[in-house]
């Protein structure tokens, strides 16, 4: 199922998905952005610490970027043809400092999984709806 689902959003193997990742270039063109710039730190907060980890030039860029974006969009204008043609859309910046955010993030829930310590009965099983306290070890009906 996988497999299936990678061919069908692969720009190589489906003319639909290369056109659309087309389209997608130009509109990115005309104002000059990139596709990572698109992601917002406020939505994701993976994201807010990949941009916060990355160095401060490429971040500059970044807002330089949108703030330009913005400018052309409020003046219902686009970036000059020969501007167009020198950008890179889809060269991407973010991509493996959010890679890596996500690998830590799941090192961290499993660390976290590994250390909750849950009361087990005589036979083993876990009790429902009591914890115990960490310091002490006493039982703690919630």
């Amino acid at each position: 199922m996988a497999s299936l689902m990678k061919a069908i959003v692969d720009p190589k193997k489906n003319w639909l998905a290369a056109l659309h990742m087309k389209s997608i270039s130009n509109r990115l063109r005309k104002y000059g952005l990139r596709y990572d710039d698109l992601y917002d730190p406020y939505y994701d907060l993976d994201i807010k610490e990949a941009l916060n980890r990355l160095p401060r030039e490429i971040v500059d860029a970044r807002n330089q970027r949108l703030k330009r974006a913005m400018d052309l969009s409020m003046k219902h204008e686009y970036l000059p043809q020969d501007l167009q043609a020198l950008q890179t859309p889809f060269r991407s910046y973010l991509h493996e400092m959010l890679a890596l955010m996500l690998i830590k993030r799941r090192a961290c829930t499993n660390t976290m999984i590994l250390h909750l310590r849950l009361p087990l009965d005589t036979l083993g099983n876990q009790l429902v709806g009591a914890h115990t306290h960490t310091r002490t070890g006493e039982m703690l009906n919630l």
